[in-house]
């Protein structure tokens, strides 16, 4: 059903069963999948490819132009993918010509209300990105991590997956992927607070995955010593099972630092 009052560009695409509330915009070069719902005065502004059985809720801003002083009105674009819910004056920019020219979410992943995905940003699925949170350009966001309200996240930060950020943090630098962590201004401790073990429990790690992650942890995070000869200890102390591995690849690829 489209409502009578709902603006939608003749360029843009509708799939099978697309609901349109009330006052909603939806622009040029927009594609929307089956069976998604666009509420009242939600605005799909133009450069969006959306899957299915996605929800935009009211006043939400999906594919505005980014707000970067270099964007030059360039064919840049927002992709989202199946099953995401986009609460109320979410806002989602596009991407830049100076960074990879898309800003992405994956699928069954949760913005809550008046979240904010910058330029370029790379949000995976099955994340929750709490209220009033804000990912600065290029952030990344692994699978099934979650980011508390009031989160700032610094530009060309990495969340690993099923990481935990709490509330209030400002995030300079990667959060390591299966950690919580929690970061006041000024750090006078650490910021990390131990493998997310709930989360982990959740997702059906295994007792020797989440085990063998709790030896790396202590060595990484907690021995005292220098990332390089903490990352070598691991690989000679702990079984390397692929959770090991990938936690290791993602200290190893870290252009900002990774929080400890």
């Amino acid at each position: 059903m489209i409502h009578p009052t709902a603006i939608i560009d003749p360029d843009a695409r509708l799939g099978e069963g697309v609901e349109v509330g009330p006052y909603a915009v939806i622009g040029p070069k927009v594609a929307i999948g089956d069976r998604c719902r666009i509420e009242s005065h939600a605005v799909i502004a133009s450069h969006v490819r959306m899957g299915k059985e996605n929800r935009v809720s009211s006043f939400a801003s999906i594919g505005a132009p980014p707000q970067d002083l270099k964007f030059k009105g360039e064919d840049t674009w927002v992709e989202i993918g199946d099953g995401n819910t986009i609460r109320e004056y979410v806002t989602v920019n596009r991407g830049t010509a100076q960074g990879a020219g898309i800003t992405r979410v994956g699928d069954g992943t949760l913005l809550m209300a008046y979240s904010h995905l910058a330029h370029d940003c790379r949000v995976g699925s099955r994340v929750v990105i709490a209220n009033a949170a804000t990912l600065a350009g290029h952030v990344e966001v692994g699978d099934s991590a979650i980011i508390g309200g009031l989160v700032g996240v610094h530009q060309f930060v990495r969340i690993g997956e099923y990481a935990m950020v709490g509330a209030l943090s400002g995030v300079p630098q990667d959060v390591p992927p299966y950690v919580t962590a929690v970061v006041a201004r000024p750090q006078k401790g650490p910021s990390l607070y131990g493998l997310n073990v709930i989360g982990l429990k959740r997702n059906r790690f295994s007792e020797e995955a989440i085990s063998a992650l709790k030896k790396a942890y202590r060595i990484l995070f907690r021995s005292g010593v220098p990332m390089g000869e903490a990352v070598e200890k691991v690989e000679a102390e702990v079984e390397l099972l692929p959770e090991v591995k990938r936690l290791l690849e993602f200290i190893r690829s870290s252009k900002r630092g990774v929080l400890r």
